[in-house]
């Protein structure tokens, strides 16, 4: 969490961990909206003497905003996660400072998810004199800044740069990106070896983290490929389409033809990343 002037940048995600761990698990689930902080408000008083002055024609200009080197963040119960982002800023007096963070809510007035960056300020390497690209780090954890499950999609990305004549961009909706909830996919074929022409049974479980107990739990009504390698060769096929039930169980049947390996492959959601089982060797006698 970036420490900066301003307080309530200061405090925020710290407030949103004390809130989710407070409440129950049913309550957590409300927490009220959140006050996110104002992209220009965190550069303190160098950039605010210059902020009345700032208009579109001389703020400077931002490209290549980067989060998670363009990958999903996904998020399973425990563990947290530290991700790296990034943008390029170009103005004529040269770049000072830069900020990006990731926010979720229908818009500023109704925040309820924040995610701000470690730094008190990004390093930024100068490409020219008047271009730098600069970095940041966010680290997310799901038992502090995860608290419930509506906050899996997609999230807006905040991007503010600061010239080094006090002259500010600021864009609290420059581009979103994606936070998942990890998707867990196990497979089971039997009888283990059987017999050439008879059937195979195909088992398994589609599961994701679950943010507001931190357990996995079934991914009901979801549509997973059973899929085929023959031994000895390196591409698997497509052998049907299975859903999953009420509790994220798979089970299939099909006839045994060659040795080889089955598994389940799901192909994800906005919330949910996509997941492929270790295929499981059948020998067919």
């Amino acid at each position: 969490m970036r420490i900066r002037a301003t307080a309530a940048a200061a405090t925020l995600t710290g407030a949103l961990a004390l809130t989710a761990l407070a409440l129950p698990t049913a309550q957590a689930a409300d927490a009220p909206s959140l006050n996110k902080p104002a992209a220009a408000s965190v550069f303190g008083t160098h950039a605010k003497s210059a902020l009345a002055a700032t208009t579109a024609a001389d703020e400077p200009t931002v490209s290549n905003v980067t989060v998670n080197a363009g990958k999903d963040i996904v998020l399973g119960t425990t563990t947290a996660k530290t991700i790296n982002v990034s943008l390029t800023a170009t103005h004529a007096s040269g770049i000072e400072d830069a900020y990006i963070d990731l926010w979720h809510g229908s818009n500023l007035d109704n925040v309820d998810g924040y995610l701000g960056p470690n730094e008190d300020a990004a390093t930024c390497t100068a490409t020219s004199a008047t271009t730098s690209t600069c970095k940041l780090t966010i680290t997310v954890d799901p038992q502090l800044d995860l608290y419930k499950n509506a906050l899996a999609g997609s999230w807006h990305v905040t991007a503010a740069v600061l010239a080094t004549d006090g002259s500010i961009y600021s864009n609290d909706y420059k581009d979103t990106h994606r936070v998942q909830r990890l998707s867990k996919l196990t497979v089971n074929a039997s009888p283990e070896p059987v017999k050439k022409g008879n059937t195979i049974t195909v088992t398994g479980k589609l599961s994701r983290a679950n943010w507001e107990d931190y357990a996995y739990h079934g991914y009901t009504g979801q549509s997973v490929q059973l899929q085929f390698r023959k031994a000895g060769t390196s591409t698997y096929t497509t052998v049907k389409t299975v859903t999953s039930d009420s509790t994220g169980n798979l089970k299939t049947t099909t006839t045994a033809s060659v040795d080889g390996y089955f598994r389940y492959s799901f192909a994800g959601t906005t919330t949910t990343p996509a997941v492929k089982a270790t295929g499981d060797y059948v020998d067919v006698q």
